[in-house]
């Protein structure tokens, strides 16, 4: 992807084809890379943008620029993690009219002390593959459920 040194917050995403030596506009970056998530400060895609990480993005409320660090972290009781500032704090709580929050999509279990993002987590067990469930620690499935 080539960036241009423009000091503007629109942009154009633009495909450039050698052969007929033309620049196509690409109105859906997801759908253009073939992923459901493309980062807007990286221009990388993933799978989720939970999972994503970038230098240019807030790893504690998920957003673009990046939150400023406060003297304090601020704790949340619904997702139990801490965050970088009040605007921080702030923003993981917002959802938008097409997905949850981030403090919804995104938690740290107390009892285990793991950092989850999938709903169907629970604590002190793993998810098989092979039998695709919960089960606990050295589960012996050797067999695919029909």
């Amino acid at each position: 992807m080539y960036e241009g040194q423009v000091d503007s917050s629109k942009h154009l995403n633009l495909l450039y084809d050698d052969v007929e030596r033309h620049y196509h506009v690409i109105t859906n970056l997801t759908g253009a890379m073939a992923k459901k998530y493309v980062c807007n400060a990286c221009l990388k895609s993933c799978g989720r943008d939970i999972t994503q990480v970038c230098d240019q993005t807030c790893s504690d409320s998920m957003t673009c620029p990046p939150c400023a660090f406060s003297d304090v972290r601020i704790p949340c009781d619904g997702c139990n993690r801490h965050f970088r500032s009040v605007t921080c704090f702030a923003k993981h709580n917002q959802s938008t009219a097409k997905r949850k929050s981030v403090c919804e999509r995104k938690r740290c279990f107390a009892t285990c002390g793991r950092f989850v993002t999938d709903a169907r987590h629970e604590c002190n067990k793993v998810f098989c593959a092979i039998c695709k469930q919960n089960s606990d620690v050295g589960n012996l499935c050797y067999m695919k459920p029909l």
